[in-house]
């Protein structure tokens, strides 16, 4: 299959919800040059996301090759086991608000814009999981990304060969690949999604301390498990 773009991501950011996670008191002076900035970023906002749908086609001990690409992840291979067809992604808040934001000078309104762009980000994932379940049927599913959780479990170079499933990254919806494998815009994520029976979360393969993006705690079985026995990795 070829990568499908997805454009059409509805702007539905909840301003009284970003206000309290801001802590902006509504009426006061900030809250009204917050509102200025979200109606600015949502005018010119055009999240989107590409996807494909592909096969795993050979599993090695610590490998697993998907449309001909390998990736090299002990995690990956496990959580993949039994599964036949998985989505490859790359979801962003777009090239779009991005550029619009750097001309801003004051540090209060660039985290403003970054926390703006996050939930764009939010909405182009909410955008591609919703059309995956109403296209393909999917039941329950997770996702894994390279260079997410703990370094030894899917290491951020594979960022290379995902990209390499989809051609032109940057053509398609505006993503750049830099040198040290980062994503510009960095409100941007890239994964696999895979059918499984059980959720899985980086965070799970994760041993660092205070992460304010955790959404799982760390799961020592689960280490060991796919780490080979070995809860060091060694």
């Amino acid at each position: 299959m070829k990568p499908e773009v997805l454009r059409d991501v509805p702007l539905d950011l909840d301003r009284q919800t970003l206000l309290e996670r801001l802590h902006i008191l509504p009426g006061s002076d900030d809250a009204r040059a917050f509102g200025a900035l979200l109606d600015a970023a949502l005018e010119v906002a055009r999240p989107k996301a590409v996807y494909k749908e592909s096969y795993v086609e050979a599993r090695g001990d610590e490998t697993v090759t998907v449309d001909g690409v390998t990736f090299t992840s002990r995690a990956l291979r496990a959580n993949l086991e039994g599964v036949h067809r998985v989505f490859p992604y790359v979801a962003t808040c777009g090239r779009e608000v991005d550029a619009a934001g750097r001309g801003l000078e004051d540090f209060l309104q660039q985290y403003w814009l970054d926390t703006i762009k996050a939930d764009l980000l939010g909405a182009s994932l909410r955008r591609l999981g919703g059309h995956l379940e109403r296209r393909f049927g999917l039941g329950r599913t997770s996702t894994m990304s390279p260079g997410a959780g703990d370094v030894a479990v899917w290491p951020i170079e594979e960022q290379g060969r995902l990209f390499s499933l989809f051609g032109d990254v940057e053509d398609l919806i505006g993503v750049e690949l830099t040198d040290s494998f980062l994503m510009i815009p960095i409100k941007s994520v890239s994964g696999i999604r895979f059918p499984t029976e059980i959720e899985f979360q980086s965070c799970q393969l994760c041993r660092r301390e205070g992460c304010p993006s955790r959404r799982a705690a760390f799961d020592p079985a689960l280490w060991k498990s796919v780490q080979g026995g070995s809860e060091s990795g060694a």
